[in-house]
């Protein structure tokens, strides 16, 4: 079940960094909360008739609503602050620095639940954020003025880790999944009538980018990411997302055709490292045990 878990996340990287180019459309456009927020709540329109049967008609736990309420508005605050991010900063520092996900939650997991990070992990987030930063800046960093946003968005990226990995687990994975993105998108939708226009909705490019993100990065991609975290723990979770800045790199060199330099090849590299580094501890130790304790929760 762990290796399962781990290669849809390693699927969900692979779908995020292919993704992308539909939050550069919708950066393109200017607009934010309304991206987010139609994105966010077709998602979870499209999952309703993919839950279960039996779960459909059963009436949603206080408990469940409570944690849906929380994973919706951390993920609200973290999409918000990315794509807002992207309108002052360069992609490649928003890359970078929301990357810093994968640094930020072994900590959070330490403060909160005094949960001390295994050594592996210390180096292998040391590891993913060098590679990020290479792989997004090519070694040259330049300080824009959204940077600050994405930084502080990659801190509720790391808490959305620790949260689906905490709680969201002892749930249904895509009721809590269409749950949670209904009420990111509403929050996203409401500020976004206030701040933005809504006729820019019409451009066609900008409902082809909402579509794509809808049903392929929210959709499927999060759902599994929902699913995934109930079986790998939100630390290595984090790192193997992390490779969704490779795959984004990647995918721009393939069908874009934009090439890369030794220093982002080398960044590569590193990412690549630092995740196989976090799963050192469990294949040391066959990896059961905390299977065994993740379904027991």
């Amino acid at each position: 079940m762990r290796l399962k878990a781990d290669l849809l996340l390693f699927m969900v990287a692979v779908i995020w960094g292919t993704a992308f180019v539909a939050q550069g459309i919708a950066g393109q456009y200017r607009v934010a909360y309304l991206f987010n927020g139609v994105s966010f709540m077709l998602a979870a329109v499209i999952l309703v008739p993919f839950i279960p049967r039996g779960v459909r008609r059963q009436k949603v736990t206080a408990g469940q609503w409570k944690w849906m309420l929380a994973a919706g508005l951390i993920l609200f605050a973290a999409t918000a602050m990315q794509q807002v991010g992207l309108l002052f900063t360069k992609v490649a520092n928003a890359s970078f620095l929301t990357s810093l996900y994968a640094v930020f939650t072994p900590f959070l997991l330490w403060i909160a639940f005094r949960e001390k990070p295994h050594w592996l992990d210390l180096i292998a987030v040391a590891l993913a954020g060098i590679g990020a930063f290479l792989l997004s800046t090519s070694g040259r960093f330049e300080v824009q003025p959204g940077d600050s946003i994405e930084v502080l968005g990659s801190l509720f990226w790391a808490l959305h880790f620790v949260v689906l990995g905490k709680f969201a687990s002892k749930y249904e994975s895509i009721s809590f999944a269409a749950g949670h993105f209904f009420i990111s998108g509403l929050v996203n939708f409401v500020i976004g009538c206030f701040v933005e226009d809504l006729s820019i909705l019409a451009a066609p490019a900008l409902l082809g980018a909402i579509l794509y993100r809808a049903t392929l990065s929210i959709g499927i991609g999060y759902t599994l990411q929902v699913w995934g975290q109930k079986h790998t723990p939100p630390t290595d979770a984090a790192l193997i997302l992390g490779l969704e800045a490779v795959f984004a790199v990647m995918a721009a060199w393939w069908l874009l055709d934009q090439s890369l330099v030794p220093a982002q090849i080398a960044g590569c590299v590193i990412i690549f490292a630092g995740v196989l580094l976090s799963q050192l501890k469990e294949w040391n130790s066959g990896g059961i045990e905390h299977d065994h304790l993740v379904e027991g929760r």
